[in-house]
């Protein structure tokens, strides 16, 4: 049995779309007519409990849909209930389909996983690392113990600054504002490669922007736009034609809103200003987030893994490129 789950911003309690399919060979059905009600009776109860203000499931079986529900509210202040049309934020489920925008480079052999990252944006061949500051502010720096390479970046061990909070780098990470809406992915890496590196590449593992250099180096060797090369090479060939960046103005109605949790109190209200990203095309075109879609379009995508790269007769990527994605990358000497 394999799975695929995805679910759009759990922690900030976005009216989201929960995504599952399933793989299943058994002599007996997975989603029976008990599983669905107790299917019915979690989601309803997330709902009810004030944990999500709106949430939707689907669920293929053996390639056919055996589940779709939906509770709740998409956006609660305007009366908009969760549906099966509903258009959400999907934030970092846009990294898996910038990941297969990659590995479709690498299998026309134009880069290998192990490749200096420098071989590509030649600034990242000045990266320091930062190790402390000095008496007056000033950065204390060391050379990488090794190049970041390409793989670095796809499993998040790249040493690239994260946080604002961070202790050393976190001020200038501020002052630079790489992944500015206003800022091209090529002036996102410019400005990362001014930054000095939180952590020698390959030593830590660190959840954040690497997804976002990916979707430039998919820019460089593609000589495409991001987005365009997406609609061309994955979201146009599943058609997926309800993932992308802008949601025109006549589909406005149908995008959720976004709720943020208060920490203090556990209530959700509604954050204002979130939905702009999508109102019109930025400069920007992230990697690592910032794509919209709907619960059937991103089930195309789910499918597509899960098939091992194919879907209706449609190949976006090899069995093996699929199987190398789902197998952990992670050295053993990682602990941080």
């Amino acid at each position: 049995m394999r799975f695929f789950v995805t679910a759009s911003r759990a922690a900030c309690s976005l009216a989201s779309v929960l995504v599952v399919g399933l793989s299943v060979t058994a002599s007996e059905p997975v989603i029976d007519g008990e599983a669905v009600t107790r299917i019915n009776a979690t989601l309803d109860s997330f709902v009810e409990a004030g944990a999500v203000v709106g949430v939707s499931a689907l669920i293929y079986e053996d390639g056919d849909e055996v589940y779709f529900g939906a509770f709740g509210m998409a956006d609660e202040e305007a009366g908009l209930p969760m549906s099966r049309d509903t258009i959400v934020q999907i934030f970092s489920m846009t990294k898996p389909i910038t990941g297969v925008a990659l590995m479709q480079l690498q299998e026309r052999g134009l880069f290998e996983l192990d490749d200096d990252v420098a071989k590509v944006i030649p600034s990242f061949g000045n990266l320091m690392v930062a190790t402390g500051v000095d008496d007056s502010g000033g950065f204390l720096l060391e050379s990488p113990k090794r190049p970041m390479t390409i793989r670095d970046l796809t499993r998040h061990t790249s040493g690239l600054a994260n946080s604002v909070d961070h202790p050393i780098v976190g001020t200038q990470l501020k002052e630079l504002d790489p992944l500015n809406r206003d800022n091209r992915l090529a002036d996102a890496v410019e400005k990362f490669s001014q930054l000095p590196l939180m952590f020698h590449p390959g030593e830590q593992w660190a959840y954040g922007p690497s997804v976002d250099v990916q979707a430039h180096i998919v820019e460089r060797l593609s000589e495409m736009n991001f987005a365009d090369y997406l609609g061309q090479n994955v979201l146009g060939p599943l058609k997926m034609n309800e993932t992308r960046y802008v949601v025109p103005e006549m589909d406005r109605d149908r995008l959720a809103a976004v709720y943020w949790r208060d920490d203090q109190t556990g209530e959700l209200s509604k954050k204002s200003g979130d939905e702009e990203f999508n109102a019109k095309p930025w400069p920007l075109t992230p990697g690592g987030w910032g794509l919209t879609s709907t619960i059937d379009n991103y089930m195309r995508f789910a499918r597509t893994l899960l098939n091992e790269g194919e879907l209706e007769g449609v190949r976006i990527l090899k069995a093996e490129t699929v199987q190398a994605m789902e197998t952990n990358q992670l050295s053993n000497e990682v602990t941080e």
